[in-house]
């Protein structure tokens, strides 16, 4: 084959844990009687609440198929290429197995929020209910700081959204505004900040609730607008990785050519279909298939799907050349909008139906 998939996974293959129904016959006609893949699939998802092998296990479950880790991709995974931080003490937000997750992308020093709550309990005071008592505090005070001893953070990670906002919200903005001494006073001259790494910027993603449910990009939203509010500042992020930046588009199309390479494929990939669901990740900015260059694939297709965060609720325009824009930009801060880059190549009703016209378009029989 001379052509690869990029799946995105929700809304395309499953609505929260209930698969999507033509999902199952799409990958039926993607493998052979072995179950091995007739063309390299690589599933590149903007989750990042757990490893690579669960993620690979629900889907081959759920799509009824072997699937390897190597074809999956999570919004985190190009974090293997920041070696600089690797050595370095790390704060990581969200939720999951966050400590694993840090540790196999190579942090050898990742700490978590709950961590650094412990060692600074008189920080996290929204919740009532959470705050410790402070004359009893007060007495314990120098034990209590001497007992939590952990190395200080240099970098945020941002893995996705966690689950206690506010407290997550709070401690960020601590070790932003101290340097990573969250329990000093702030100082408003930290510019820059120390440095902010952060993965997936989906506004919303589609579950089984009939409306699009918050993702970590509201999440950073808050952050950005509270860091803002407090210091006059914009907050700079030393990496955004997820759909749609172009550094998570290259280390996708390095997984497929390596997949091709495995199967012993002589025929260099010319053409990736991605298929998608949300306009904003899954379509915006196909411009970074000019950064492939030098590798083997040369172009670049989208194919929208009308079962997640996109549906219009009507038939499939005949005429997919007709410009399709958001009246309101859901894209990420530092992306900026350009309505030709909300225009899919495809647009049609359904996995299943994204990889027959794939394959009508690529003359390839299985």
């Amino acid at each position: 084959p001379s052509f690869g998939f990029l799946f995105d996974i929700d809304g395309v293959l499953v609505r929260g844990k209930t698969p999507i129904p033509a999902a199952k016959t799409a990958f039926q006609k993607l493998v052979n009687s072995q179950g091995q893949f007739l063309v390299p699939v690589v599933f590149v998802t903007n989750a990042g609440d757990c490893l690579r092998q669960q993620k690979a296990d629900q889907l081959s479950h759920l799509l009824g198929v072997p699937i390897s880790q190597d074809q999956v991709m999570m919004s985190h995974s190009p974090l293997r290429m920041f070696k600089r931080y690797h050595e370095k003490c790390v704060l990581v937000s969200g939720q999951g197995p966050l400590l694993d997750i840090a540790q196999d992308l190579g942090f050898c020093q990742p700490i978590t929020i709950e961590t650094l709550r412990e060692k600074h309990p008189l920080l996290d005071v929204v919740d009532h209910d959470r705050r410790p008592n402070v004359l009893r505090f007060g007495a314990l005070l120098t034990n209590s700081i001497t007992l939590f001893v952990i190395p200080l953070p240099i970098a945020v990670v941002l893995f996705g959204e966690p689950v206690r906002w506010e407290t997550n919200l709070q401690l960020i903005i601590d070790v932003l505004l101290t340097s990573g001494y969250p329990g000093n006073p702030y100082c408003h001259e930290n510019d820059p900040h120390i440095p902010v790494l952060a993965c997936n910027m989906d506004l919303m993603w589609v579950a089984e609730a009939q409306s699009p449910r918050f993702g970590h990009g509201t999440f950073m939203v808050c952050l950005e607008n509270i860091y803002k509010k407090i210091t006059g500042k914009d907050l700079k992020y030393e990496a955004l990785m997820g759909k749609p930046s172009k550094l998570t588009y290259q280390y996708a199309e390095y997984l497929i050519r390596a997949q091709a390479a495995e199967r012993q494929w002589k025929q260099p990939v010319q053409t990736l279909y991605a298929v998608g669901d949300n306009l904003m990740t899954d379509v915006y900015d196909n411009s970074w298939e000019n950064e492939l260059a030098s590798a083997a694939a040369a172009r670049c297709r989208s194919v929208l799907v009308c079962t997640g965060v996109y549906n219009p609720h009507m038939e499939v325009p005949l005429d997919t050349r007709e410009s399709i824009t958001e009246t309101v930009f859901h894209g990420h801060r530092d992306f900026r909008f350009e309505p030709g880059l909300v225009e899919p190549d495809h647009i049609v009703p359904d996995v299943d139906a994204a990889v027959d016209l794939v394959f009508q378009l690529e003359n390839f029989t299985p």
